[in-house]
């Protein structure tokens, strides 16, 4: 009994970062991917690895660097910088806010419409 599988490794790489996409704080989260030969439900072979970070702010998804990712992958302590990485997929998600009152729409943090003076 073998297969094939697409398979997922999170590492443990805590980098506080102002994002780039969307300018809110957050971290990196870095993983792989890779292809796995699986025989009797064991794993014997794995290729295809791809290095990739997620942005915690918007989920944003960069390539990263393989030479990087290998030095994550090892355990050593590697700043992530912004030519390391090529983004993938962006999940921007929307921080506006609209009065359910009025209808004003707005980006900053206000906690009280400007237009109505009720609570968003």
């Amino acid at each position: 009994m073998m297969g094939i599988t697409q398979r997922r490794r999170n590492f443990d790489h805590n980098q506080m970062i102002i994002c780039d996409h969307c300018g809110s704080y957050g971290r990196y989260q870095v993983f792989m991917t890779y292809m796995c030969l699986l025989l009797f439900f064991i794993p014997c072979l794995k290729w295809d690895k791809q290095y990739y970070v997620q942005s915690t702010c918007c989920n944003t998804i960069y390539s990263l660097n393989p030479e990087i990712g290998k030095r994550i992958a090892r355990g050593e302590n590697v700043e992530i910088l912004p030519q390391n990485l090529t983004q993938v997929q962006a999940r921007y998600k929307s921080r506006s806010k609209r009065c359910s009152n009025c209808g004003f729409e707005t980006h900053e943090e206000f906690e009280f419409c400007p237009k109505c003076g009720r609570r968003f």
